[in-house]
């Protein structure tokens, strides 16, 4: 057995797009736009995954996007998915260093949830609400401002 990948909806693909890859820097691995279910489905990797697809896929991010009505999917009314995270927790990702990955999505307009006081983790939120927890790899770094003071803004 190995692990496949974790899927999230979401509301605007091409935003989430946005977020997943120009901003904190996923990789497009595959894409599938399914015209029987209404949906397309875009496989996402780590820069630093090693990923063959014809024997075996590291673990990916699959973003689901249901099609609105008006392309034949499913009435806004009924799609219940759009709430409640089906006791999902976050998506976690290791970084080289968290201070200044932190400040690169700082820079590209991302709220930093919960900052890396502590020199090891930090939370951000995707637009469709997804908490992302970031890891430094290896040890923590040297706490050190503005991180150090920074308080936490809004839910992570």
């Amino acid at each position: 057995m190995h692990y496949l990948h974790t899927m999230v909806r979401v509301k605007d693909l091409d935003e989430a797009l946005n977020f997943y890859v120009n901003i904190l820097g996923l990789q497009e691995v595959s894409r599938r736009d399914d015209d029987k279910g209404k949906y397309t489905n875009v496989f996402l990797k780590a820069p630093g995954d090693d990923v063959q697809m014809s024997i075996r896929k590291a673990p990916l991010l699959e973003l689901t996007y249901n099609w609105p009505a008006s392309a034949g999917g499913e009435p806004e009314a009924s799609a219940s998915w759009r709430t409640g995270g089906r006791n999902f927790g976050h998506l976690a990702y290791a970084v080289d260093n968290i201070y200044e990955y932190c400040a690169s999505l700082i820079e590209k307009g991302i709220i930093i949830n919960r900052p890396p006081r502590d020199g090891r983790m930090a939370f951000i939120r995707s637009p469709d609400g997804i908490s992302i927890e970031l890891l430094q790899i290896g040890d923590a770094l040297p706490a050190e401002e503005p991180w150090k003071s920074m308080p936490n803004t809004g839910a992570w």
